[in-house]
């Protein structure tokens, strides 16, 4: 029996580790937290997972919420009149073929731990070091690590190519409220881009209190969105949230006029670059790990990828792990099962770090004709899925030209 160790236990850890003890590996993971802590910690991400991301959870049996999760039912975009008339000068929505689901990690990771250990996984708490990470490849056959923190995260190395920016492109915060207004027509990721300020997007949820609604910010650095260092309390984050709405977006603020956190710990600000590195790390003893999830493959939370990336990597990492029978998990081996994760990969960072920039006039034009044309808006719906299906047109002009021409004509 093969022996397999995996550091961090968020969606990439646990979702692997619990598919190779399905398929009859030895299993450990280690953990910095119990299942209590996270439960009762504080936020740590949106989370909306698509249905290729959700399918994964289900083909191993780990889909424990399907049923009780609010749907996002599709994607809303609008763009308010920057003349500041409280219109908007874009407004569109589309449908999801198939529904999507937004659980909070406090409710999903402590359950998921429990399973793991059920199956006959060896959970650890503790927090990995280098050391560590010596000792788990001299007793195992292959050493994973799913969390980019502390010293075993400077393992892997920016790899520049990659990753265009070097610095935080926006100023981040989450806000988990009750009482929002249903949105009328169906459950929407409801995105608002305000030119220049940033990004604002609202979606339902499952917290652990019940239903709720998560609003994401994202600010450009500098502007009246980056605001949350003056933030000291859950009732100031609350209060901002509705600022910043009441200020930018009327019709987002007339949603949420009796709105309420979940909990003092449904809250959560920050800022990080958007960051691939190179997957394979090298220890002093020249012994290598294999790098998955955020450890290796940091987007950006404006395209909602993040937890649907860690599902995607997770579930080539597990048939990457079967096919290779009994032969050895070399450098080769780990850097071919990046690669082929990356083959799906660069599409959805290359469309997320296309959206922290201004958008050139052809993507303006496909944004705005969607709004005309529902076949568009669709397709832009369920790209959210996989973003793959947005190129060429998405990132070409001509291309984009030649497909909006023959959208119009039909």
């Amino acid at each position: 029996m093969r022996k397999i160790t995996i550091v961090g236990g968020g969606q990439s850890g646990l979702q692997l580790g619990i598919g190779l003890l399905k398929d009859g590996y030895q299993v450990r993971i280690v953990q910095n937290r119990t299942g209590e802590e996270i439960a009762g910690g504080r936020v740590m991400s949106s989370q909306c997972m698509f249905h290729t991301a959700v399918q994964n959870e289900r083909d191993i049996g780990i889909d424990f919420w399907s049923g009780t999760c609010p749907p996002v039912e599709g994607i809303s975009f609008s763009v308010p009149d920057p003349e500041g008339s409280g219109n908007k000068v874009i407004d569109w929505a589309g449908r999801l073929d198939n529904n999507a689901y937004s659980v909070d990690q406090r409710v999903k990771m402590p359950v998921w731990m429990d399973e793991f250990t059920k199956l006959g996984g060896q959970l650890v708490i503790a927090d990995a070091g280098i050391a560590d990470l010596e000792n788990y490849t001299r007793q195992d056959d292959l050493v994973l690590v799913a969390s980019g923190k502390g010293e075993i995260g400077r393992l892997f190395e920016r790899d520049a190519e990659k990753s265009p920016y070097d610095k935080p492109m926006r100023a981040l915060a989450l806000t988990y409220v009750k009482g929002m207004t249903p949105r009328p027509e169906h459950s929407a990721v409801n995105f608002n881009l305000i030119p220049g300020v940033g990004e604002y997007f609202v979606f339902p949820a499952l917290t652990t209190s019940g239903p709720c609604e998560i609003m994401v910010f994202e600010g450009v650095p500098g502007g009246p969105m980056d605001c949350w260092g003056e933030v000291k309390s859950p009732d100031q984050h609350l209060a901002k949230s509705k600022e910043i709405l009441n200020t930018f977006l009327p019709w987002e603020a007339e949603r949420c006029r009796d709105l309420e956190l979940t909990d003092d710990n449904g809250i959560l600000a920050g800022r990080f670059p958007p960051t691939i590195r190179h997957p394979v790390g090298t220890l002093p003893s020249g012994r290598k790990v294999l790098g998955i999830g955020d450890a290796v493959c940091l987007n950006d939370p404006i395209t909602g990828q993040g937890s649907n990336n860690a599902s995607k990597a997770a579930a080539v990492y597990h048939r990457r792990i079967r096919e290779n029978g009994d032969k050895p998990f070399d450098h080769a081996w780990m850097q071919g099962t990046f690669d082929a994760f990356w083959d799906y990969a660069q599409w959805v960072v290359t469309w997320t770090n296309m959206l922290l920039v201004p958008p050139p006039p052809f993507v303006l034009e496909i944004m705005g004709t969607a709004g005309a044309l529902p076949t568009l808006a669709h397709r832009m719906a369920n790209g959210f899925d996989d973003p793959r299906d947005f190129f060429p047109w998405f990132a070409d002009p001509n291309a984009a030209a030649a497909y909006l021409n023959e959208l119009k004509a039909a």
